[in-house]
């Protein structure tokens, strides 16, 4: 998956984005701004996951979103 792709639909990918991290906030989710590594770490700080989890989880996550 590209991430810049993810990155061009991220008003899209929002409610996704809930959906699969139901403790972010809408706030929390607009800062990222589709930015991998600004939302890795909302993930980390939210679930307080490390970063090779948060990773594992965001890379699966958007393996299912099928955007090609």
């Amino acid at each position: 998956m590209n991430w810049n792709t993810i990155e061009g639909r991220w008003k899209e990918l929002k409610g996704n984005i809930k959906e699969q991290w139901g403790e972010l906030t809408d706030d929390e989710i607009d800062q990222a701004e589709g930015k991998r590594d600004i939302l890795l770490g909302k993930l980390q700080a939210k679930y307080g996951i490390a970063r090779e989890e948060a990773e594992k989880q965001l890379d699966s996550w958007a393996e299912k979103l099928n955007l090609d």
